[in-house]
């Protein structure tokens, strides 16, 4: 199994808990273990989801303009991240890419 880097931007996909089976993208590291995660529907950006990262499977797939955004400081809209999410590929009901 290949291991990807923990990074901004990366996509993510729920394990555990209410949003199980659900894509996220990570919008922060907290530390090695944790993550905020958002994906601006089920969790807007205002208020990522603090979550552990052994409750992640992340996929290979980075958003490079959301991540640029963020890590510049502009500003950045949920419905933005609700596209690049989707133009990716990923949805809760579309799991086709077996993540």
């Amino acid at each position: 199994m290949k291991d990807f880097l923990v990074e901004v931007g990366r996509i993510a996909k729920s394990l555990a808990g209410r949003d199980k089976d659900k894509f996220f993208m990570i919008c922060e590291v907290s530390d090695e273990e944790f993550v905020f995660i958002s994906d601006g529907d089920y969790r807007k950006l205002s208020r990522p989801k603090l979550k552990k990262l052994k409750h992640l499977k992340l996929t290979p797939h980075v958003l490079e303009g959301i991540r640029e955004k963020l890590m510049s400081g502009k500003k950045v809209f949920d419905a933005e991240l609700r596209s690049a999410i989707m133009k990716a590929g990923y949805n809760s009901s579309n799991d086709e890419r077996g993540v």
